[in-house]
């Protein structure tokens, strides 16, 4: 009976110790199944690897801030500082553009107020024909010759002008005897661009958004919304001199925050404006992009700091003309950065001979209007415009909201059938593409003028080749060995790779699979380990800002969607865009696994996921690393991002500024032909599946190409559920 106990025990305990076993083998299966093949979390030391993208862009930055900086140390002589302004008017006209003719403002007066010792006219003109500018005009009362005017510029507030304490400093001007213009700012008081459903307000929550929407849209056309918010400004400038109460040579302009941005525009490019005093806003680049980082849309211009500019030399450019410097010690625009312009810029006044003509103010304070420098701004002012008065800052009464509207409804957009920036960046690209690209001329664009565009449209720079990588070891997944590496690209970056190796048939071909959400995801697609089966080498990397290098904090005044405007601005400073990027990261792992694999490049395949399309698409017209290539969920174009009010924000990491007026995404497809092309789930700009039984301009514009090169067998188009890919990639392999 004992032995019978003991051997029932023994019993139970065995099926619980095989089923342990059991769960334990299941279990490793499982987690290697699942495993997230995480490089950094063992290599410590490369602790920052989730600030890759931004630190790369940021560094390229810093580096022409220091070729700029060489410049400025060789400055000696007032000579020196003419020729430079010269240059540098060259610079800023080359990158804004040629401004629109000027047209009639046909300005209209909708409404009367009366202040105390001051009149305000509500008013109303077109900068362009259709574009709707509200503003009001603050007159003082008993004018008996022309007046000193100030043009007041707003900071990111939805009141816009309206703001009390904008208001507050336009009041005290007003009663110190100036004649004042305030005015919207696109996207502020009644100038919103994206209304909600019922019309009132915006559909986004703060004007910083509806400027950098839209500002993505003008980028990519090779234009920018600063253009179109300085030619307000000059506009509005305009408007102030053709008053018979304005002395048109005693023009000022000031503004906060974001109206210090406009503020430093408009003076730069206007040289009506004798005195400017913009207030928090001037820094530092350097300051800047170590802190918090590019702003909105309107912030940043094309290239800047790839032509070697700063802040500075939007002030400069205008010296010795009267300029003040308005800042607060605990300002998110940096203290430190706003002193060092100063010192700069007070150098070239003095070689000019004019050195008490700029000044610095400071105060106790964050993003913040202070008393005392206020008072001081008043002061300048007054001197500079010859108005001299009490400088002493008066507590006045502030107008509501609703008195100071402008339209009947409170939106330009619904009391009129009015133009947009949108609608006007359309008009202007497509007369822009007419003028540049005629396709009937030719079935493709030049091949060397197209690499030159990419080149310069990307920013892409060659590899450093050499053996710079980490084997990080190996683990097992779903039967196949996954090794691992840590490879360095350009910029010191660290690109985390994983290459699934096939267990029997070894074709010594390699796939490239680009996936946005990273290698760990992919590898859950399914499709690496079908493709492994078959014999490929495939290989896995986490190129910048996706996986491992996925940035940790998205923060900025123009995060939407999960897209960071921001970051992507950080590119378009420096000419070095996200996508030139990417392309280094993929040239990198291309020469990595040829060289380990023993893979010629025309036995390397490559497939890309969503926006990564974009950057294999560029990657294999400079580089040729690809001799045939699948995409899956492409967007169709960037001119669908552009001819488009509304599009999905995600797509604009892997778009690029300028590169309309040079060439589109169908003009990458069509001059990799001959080649093997699979398209996938082609999308529109809201990310929507483009429908094939409906005739696609630039999808026809791609199977026209094809047949007229008699490779269209080499072509297919199709639509994918995603859960079988023999049935998609069969062909594509043969």
């Amino acid at each position: 009976h004992f032995a019978m106990k003991n051997l029932s025990f023994w019993f139970i305990q065995g099926k619980r110790i095989s089923l342990i076993i059991a769960l334990i083998f299941v279990g490793r299966i499982n987690l290697y199944s699942q495993s997230d093949v995480s490089l950094f979390n063992y290599w410590k030391y490369f602790s920052d690897h989730q600030q890759t993208l931004y630190n790369s862009l940021t560094n390229i930055a810093l580096d022409q801030l220091a070729q700029r900086s060489n410049q400025i140390a060789n400055m000696k002589s007032e000579g020196d500082w003419e020729q430079r302004q010269a240059e540098v008017r060259v610079k800023l006209d080359h990158i804004i553009g040629e401004f629109p003719e000027k047209t009639p403002l046909n300005p209209r007066v909708t409404g009367l107020l009366k202040g105390d010792g001051f009149r305000v006219e509500k008013v109303i003109y077109e900068s362009q024909p259709g574009l709707h500018v509200t503003a009001a005009l603050f007159i003082p009362d008993g004018l008996e010759k022309k007046s000193p005017a100030i043009l007041y510029c707003s900071g990111h507030t939805w009141e816009g002008f309206r703001s009390k304490v904008y208001q507050h400093a336009i009041i005290n001007y007003v009663k110190k005897g100036f004649v004042v213009l305030a005015f919207d700012p696109v996207s502020q008081g009644e100038r919103l661009q994206y209304l909600n459903k019922k019309g009132k307000k915006s559909k986004y929550d703060t004007p910083t958004k509806e400027h950098s929407y839209v500002g993505g849209q003008c980028f990519i056309s090779g234009h920018s919304l600063a253009k179109y918010m300085i030619w307000d400004g000059i506009r509005s400038i305009d408007y102030l001199v053709s008053r018979v109460e304005v002395d048109p040579d005693r023009i000022g302009i000031t503004g906060r925050s974001g109206g210090g941005t406009q503020s430093v525009y408009i003076s730069a490019y206007d040289d009506r404006v004798l005195a400017s005093a913009p207030e928090n806003y001037v820094t530092s680049f350097k300051y800047l992009l170590k802190s918090i980082g590019p702003q909105d849309a309107e912030q940043n211009l094309p290239f800047f700091l790839k032509n070697n500019l700063d802040q500075a030399d939007l002030l400069e450019v205008r010296a010795p003309k009267p300029t003040l410097i308005i800042s607060t010690l605990s300002d998110f625009f940096s203290i430190q950065g706003a002193r060092e312009t100063y010192t700069e810029v007070k150098s070239a006044y003095k070689m000019l001979g004019e050195e008490d003509l700029v000044q610095m103010i400071e105060d106790e304070g964050e993003h913040e209007s202070t008393l005392k420098n206020r008072e001081r701004a008043y002061a300048f002012f007054q001197k500079h415009l010859n108005h001299p008065g009490d400088s002493t800052d008066l507590d006045v009464t502030i107008f509501s909201k609703k008195d100071l509207r402008v339209t009947e409804s409170g939106q330009v957009l619904t009391d009129f059938n009015a133009e947009t920036i949108f609608s006007l960046n359309k008009k202007s690209t497509e007369h822009d593409l007419e003028k540049s690209m005629d396709k009937s001329d030719s079935i493709l664009l030049d091949q060397e003028r197209l690499f030159e565009s990419i080149i310069h449209v990307t920013g892409f720079e060659n590899i450093i080749i050499g053996d710079d990588y980490i084997f990080s070891g190996t683990e097992d997944y779903n039967g196949f060995t996954l090794e691992k590496y840590l490879i360095k690209s350009n910029h010191s970056r660290n690109i985390p790779v994983v290459v699934m190796n096939p267990d029997s048939i070894k074709l010594n071909k390699g796939i490239l699979i680009l996936n946005p959400d990273g290698k760990s995801k992919e590898l859950k697609s399914g499709l690496p380990v079908y493709l492994a089966k078959k014999g490929y080498h495939v290989i896995l990397p986490d190129v910048t800002g996706s996986g491992e290098l996925a940035p940790d904090d998205e923060a900025g005044d123009s995060y939407i969607s999960h897209s960071s405007y921001n970051k992507w601005y950080a590119g378009i400073l420096t000419g070095k865009s996200i996508v030139g990027l990417r392309m280094e990261d993929i040239d990198k792992v291309c020469a990595f696994v040829v060289d380990q694999y023993d893979i010629e490049n025309d036995m390397t395949y490559g497939i890309a996921r969503g926006i990564f399309t974009s950057d294999l698409l560029h990657n294999n017209i400079v580089s040729s690393n690809f001799s045939r290539l699948a995409l899956i969920d492409p967007l169709i174009s960037y001119k669908s991002i552009v001819m488009n009010r509304d599009y999905d924000p995600v797509l604009i990491q892997s778009s690029l500024a300028g590169v309309l007026p040079h060439y589109d995404l169908p003009d990458l497809i069509n001059a990799l032909a001959p080649a093997k092309m699979l398209l996938v789930n082609v999308k529109d700009q809201l990310g929507q599946n483009i429908d094939l039984s409906v005739e696609n301009i630039d999808l026809s514009w791609i199977k026209y190409v094809y047949t007229q090169k008699n490779v269209s067998e080499n072509l297919q188009i199709r639509l994918w559920s995603g859960d079988n890919p023999d049935i998609i990639f069969n062909k594509w392999l043969e």
